[in-house]
């Protein structure tokens, strides 16, 4: 059985913060909707940030974007592969080159761009 952690108290069930919920398959589907809606303005900034400093040739802030905050978006969006990427793309070896960092920050982009598609176009098919 899966379970569901609640964050409050919830006073129409009577549980407390952190107590298991049951999880009902139709429940967690509304709230993945709405959690996406939540999340896409969150990274509708984050790539505008990402972009911005793509094209400042910002390293510093293209590595603190990437570890940091595309790695806490993909873990709360549930997007574990995108986390992963994003803590690789700082944490493994040194790049060999500036340019060899960029492209790999490029690749980051069009895969938060895709996610981003494919969860407005989720949204929007859920919401037709």
């Amino acid at each position: 059985m899966a379970y569901i952690v609640t964050f409050g108290y919830m006073a129409s069930t009577g549980r407390r913060m952190g107590e298991p919920v049951p999880a009902n398959r139709d429940m967690l589907h509304c709230n993945m909707n709405a959690s996406n809606a939540l999340l896409l303005p969150g990274l509708e900034d984050l790539l505008g940030d990402l972009q911005y400093a793509r094209r400042s040739g910002d390293m510093g802030r293209l590595a603190l974007l990437a570890y940091c905050e595309v790695r806490r978006w993909a873990r709360q969006a549930g997007e574990q592969a995108l986390a992963e990427h994003s803590t690789e793309l700082i944490t493994r070896s040194p790049h060999s080159s500036r340019e060899e960092f960029m492209e790999q920050v490029d690749e980051l982009i069009v895969e938060l761009e895709r996610v981003h598609a494919r969860i407005a176009r989720e949204w929007a098919h859920s919401h037709a």
